[in-house]
Order: C-alpha cells, then sequence, then structure tokens
C-alpha cells in the first residue's frame, strides 16, 4: 500500500500544479511575457511541493533525501507543462500555419512567385 501511495504522489503534484498554472493563466490574462515562464513557474511550483512533501509526509513520497524529493517534485511540477499541451494539441483547432511550414506563406521560399 505504500508503493501505491508513492507511485500517487508524482500526478498529485503535477495536477496540483496543473490547477495552480491554470489560475496564474487568468490572472496574467495573456499577456506574453507572463505566459513564456509558465515552465519555469511549474518546475519550481513542482520543486516546492516536492520538499514539502519530502518534509512534511515523509512516506508519501517516493525519495531517500531531499535532492531526490526536488528532483521528483520538479519533474512532477514540469509534467503539468507537458499535459498542458497534450490537452491542447489533442483539442485544438486545425494548424493555420500548415502553410508557412511548407512553403508557400511567406514568399520567399517559392523561387517562382
Amino acid at each position: 500500500m505504500d508503493n501505491l501511495i508513492q507511485i500517487i504522489s508524482v500526478p498529485v503534484i503535477a495536477a496540483i500544479v496543473y490547477g495552480a498554472l491554470a489560475g496564474y493563466k487568468l490572472i496574467v490574462n495573456g499577456r506574453e511575457n507572463w505566459i513564456r515562464i509558465i515552465p519555469v513557474i511549474a518546475g519550481v511550483l513542482g520543486v516546492i511541493l516536492g520538499i514539502i512533501a519530502f518534509y512534511a509526509a515523509p512516506g508519501i513520497i517516493a525519495a531517500d533525501n531531499v535532492l531526490t524529493a526536488i528532483l521528483i517534485g520538479g519533474a512532477s511540477g514540469l509534467a503539468a507543462t507537458g499535459a498542458n499541451q497534450v490537452w491542447k494539441q489533442l483539442f485544438s483547432k486545425p494548424d493555420t500555419d500548415k502553410k508557412d511550414r511548407e512553403g508557400g506563406g511567406d514568399g520567399k521560399s517559392n523561387p517562382d512567385g
């Protein structure tokens, strides 16, 4: 049972970070400079949660020392950013930049035009 709790701690940290970043996105209201730092915030928040989990409930995270807890927390926080991108890619509208990638949108890659 202890192993199950330790395995579940990673997605729990990722879910907490995901929710916090969703609130952060609402607060910054689409300002690009603030949105660019979301992966950094996710990693730092994950590290903080990993350290808190290590000291508050040592059996809840699969770490023997604080460095391992930092790495597990940071990876869990960054996993929240990856989960956001998976969700975004699965349910987004078709890519409008496809024409640019294929060489038709900038006028430079077509020597005849």
